[in-house]
């Protein structure tokens, strides 16, 4: 058996994402400063190659059971050296370039590497990207002389070897030019310099990993007929292949999306405030939206002073009862306006995106005036998803 350690991406998105917090694995320490994290699904991949290549250096090597396993389970634990280094490579790279990186992520397809930003041009974009596979081409290359050194079938000439294919084949694999793969950052790099237009890039780069993915599929199934490629590294394939569909898929939408960053304008979709003071009934507060011929209005308390305290949550207001309205208090379907993030009325369409990445919440007061005092407007994030993807199915407006 040879084994094939899965595809590795670089997490560049086209704008940063959410803060790690609510970030799908756990983390396992640091290297070098850098958190570490681990998804539960490398931990199916780790039990799955203990057994197989177990299975499979036992009987070749007519070791006992036990030391067949942990040959495998050593097997696995040079894999994962493999990929964090490999990982290592995107990140140290960055961090050259002054670009600072989130984390590292190991998961069932290999790992990838978050940053907080994008590559400044393409030659910091391009060499971040081809960082990884330099070193796992150098990984293999050494295991490579190891293996030719050591006596053929021999424990360690086997293990040497598996690591030599492995760091070789994922060299070959990840510079293949498609998103999300390195090699695709590669040709997104060098579409931009060309054409000076990172989003235009970015999604002609997707759409070649979309290619390659299709040719991978048509080559593994050819593979297969031809009794080359068992069933289990056909079903491998298709989650590479899977894998690598959805990748390119969610970096054409980030395009898109990301192209559209300067039709995101506060003063157009902030939704007006309707105020009621404090102690109105929630049914009365209701009356009075539905007779305002503002659309999209938002409703507001203010205390006895006039000033804005509370916004009117749609949702727990919903769920009152409509016998029950007019007995009911805003008061007590309001959430306090500190507890609501803040954007000030001048920022840009990109800082607007990052302001909601940095703090999600379901809307948020749009400020203005001196000091940002002066609430003129709310904005649901509904509102900002609508511009950026204008074909997504919408839900009903509460």
């Amino acid at each position: 058996m040879r084994s094939l350690r899965s595809i590795d991406r670089v997490e560049q998105p086209s704008r940063p994402q959410p803060r790690t917090a609510g970030r799908p694995a756990r983390p396992v320490g640091h290297v070098l400063r850098i958190p570490i994290y681990m998804n539960s699904s490398m931990l199916l991949l780790a039990a799955l190659v203990t057994v197989v290549y177990g299975n499979w250096v036992r009987s070749e090597l007519d070791l006992p059971d036990p030391v067949g396993y942990l040959v495998g389970l050593g097997f696995v634990a040079c894999l994962l050296g493999s990929v964090l280094l490999h990982e290592l490579g995107h990140a140290l790279t960055a961090r050259r370039y002054r670009i600072g990186v989130r984390g590292i992520t190991l998961e069932l397809l290999g790992g990838w590497t978050e940053m907080d930003r994008d590559a400044p041009t393409p030659k910091v974009d391009a060499l971040v990207s081809l960082a990884g596979p330099l070193v796992s081409l150098v990984l293999g290359g050494v295991a490579t002389a190891v293996t030719l050194a050591l006596p053929d079938r021999t424990l360690a000439d086997q293990v040497a070897f598996q690591l030599a294919a492995s760091n070789l084949l994922v060299a070959v694999f990840n510079v293949l030019p498609g998103l999300p793969l390195d090699g695709g950052r590669a040709l997104r790099a060098g579409l931009w310099a060309l054409i000076k237009d990172r989003n235009r890039a970015t999604e002609a780069a997707a759409w070649s990993g979309r290619v390659i993915a299709f040719a991978c599929m048509v080559v593994a199934i050819w593979l297969y007929r031809l009794e080359l490629v068992t069933l289990f590294g056909l079903a491998f394939v298709i989650l590479v292949v899977f894998t690598l569909w959805q990748g390119a898929g969610q970096s054409i939408r980030l395009a898109r999306m990301t192209r559209r960053f300067p039709l995101v304008d506060l003063a157009a979709l902030a939704r007006p405030l309707l105020t009621v003071p404090a102690g109105t009934p929630l049914g009365e507060a209701q009356r009075r939206r539905s007779e305002d011929p503002r659309p999209n209005v938002v409703l507001a308390v203010t205390d006895s002073a006039g000033n804005l305290t509370a916004l009117v949550d749609p949702v727990a207001a919903e769920r009152i009862p409509v016998d029950r309205r007019p007995w009911v208090a805003v008061d007590t379907v309001s959430r306090s306006r500190d507890a609501v993030p803040a954007l000030p009325l001048g920022l840009s369409g990109e800082q607007v995106v990052r302001a909601l990445q940095a703090h999600p919440a379901g809307q948020y007061v749009i400020t203005a005036g001196e000091e940002d005092q002066d609430v003129v407007g709310v904005l649901r994030v509904g509102d900002v998803a609508d511009v950026l993807e204008p074909r997504r199915p919408r839900r009903p407006a509460p």
